[in-house]
């Protein structure tokens, strides 16, 4: 195993830092980690790198209270958006993870290092660098999905599990895909054409001129409630603009997981992924929620949750897409703050 080297002098989290020591000196984990006196640490955000993996990992940590992963989507976004959660701080610990090749951490020499697994283990070995045991869990969009094969591996480190408009298998991937391209067909159908051309001559979704022609269709049509909050939308910090941000989005990452032509036929590690066996085993307490005019992770294949993992409670945004944190925030911290007193 290799070392963990901290300057105790400017470690930003010395109770972590005490903690670690004693879970080095009494455990052996299965992973190595190691921060050494060059990785990076930013005082305001209290970011830095941790290597995992010989991977750094970039992480930030806000508030007090039991830790909560917030785990982006994408796959391949950073996590910046999710500081649209930093309300949450007074009564959690908030852990901000880019996972392998997104935002501020490193990027894979070849795309085909990049996989659900890989993120499930590069998860579960940042919770030990941390010096967590238990941990609560939230994952929204591709991060719920990161969420369910982490909780799915490691259930005795999950106390609570929060599912938000996510996906449950590749069937479920493919009905986003099969449903926003009805809806590009229909309502943006100049584009549309254009798709097909492109598509009649070879090119597939991952070419980069099929990206950007598919990329024309604004964010708010398929995503949002209310467009009008996503326009010019930029979530970064005034810290977090203020230092490099290699991918914010990964497309590589992105078509290594869902397939080469990913937004018409769902290939990769996610179109082989099936956890719905497996939910309805899961012991902690769940809630799985979704917006009702999101588009991507569909209401009638959402509710389907409600079929496979019955112990959990579940809620409908009525004026939302597939992001709640955005459009109704303070009903979603509601729920939410009511979930985490009902199951202490």
């Amino acid at each position: 195993m290799r070392s963990i080297r901290y300057n105790k002098l400017t470690h930003p989290y010395p109770a972590l830092y005490l903690a670690l020591l004693i879970l080095i000196c009494c455990t052996t984990p299965a992973f190595s980690y190691t921060q050494t006196s060059e990785d990076t640490i930013n005082p305001v955000l209290h970011g830095r790198y941790v290597t995992i993996h010989d991977t750094r990992l970039w992480v930030e940590m806000e508030g007090k209270g039991r830790p909560l992963f917030l785990l982006s989507g994408g796959p391949g976004s950073s996590h910046s958006y999710m500081h649209q959660f930093t309300s949450m701080r007074d009564k959690h610990l908030l852990v901000y993870m880019d996972g392998y090749g997104r935002g501020r951490s490193d990027t894979a020499r070849t795309p085909s290092e990049y996989g659900i697994s890989r993120d499930v283990e590069d998860m579960e070995g940042m919770r030990l660098a941390l010096g967590f045991d238990q941990i609560d869990v939230l994952g929204h969009s591709y991060g719920g999905v990161l969420a369910q094969a982490y909780a799915i591996k490691y259930p005795s480190h999950v106390a609570h599990l929060i599912l938000a408009n996510t996906f449950f298998s590749a069937e479920m991937w493919q009905a986003n895909d099969d449903n926003s391209n009805h809806e590009i067909e229909c309502n943006y159908p100049e584009i549309w054409k254009e798709l097909m051309a492109l598509r009649k001559k070879g090119l597939i979704s991952s070419d980069p001129v099929h990206q950007k022609l598919y990329g024309q269709v604004p964010y708010g049509f398929l995503y949002a409630y209310n467009p009008s909050k996503f326009e010019g939308e930029d979530n970064r910090t005034p810290s977090e603009k203020s230092i490099p941000h290699p991918h914010k989005f990964n497309s590589a990452l992105y078509y290594q997981l869902v397939g080469a032509d990913g937004d018409f036929v769902v290939g990769g590690d996610i179109g082989k992924m099936d956890f719905r066996k497996d939910l309805g085993q899961l012991k902690m307490p769940l809630l799985i929620y979704t917006g009702r005019y999101d588009r991507v992770a569909i209401p009638k294949f959402a509710l389907q949750y409600k079929e496979y993992a019955p112990q959990a409670s579940f809620m409908i945004f009525e004026k939302s897409g597939h992001n709640p944190q955005v459009e109704e925030p303070q009903k979603l911290f509601d729920l939410l703050d009511h979930f985490f007193k009902e199951h202490p």
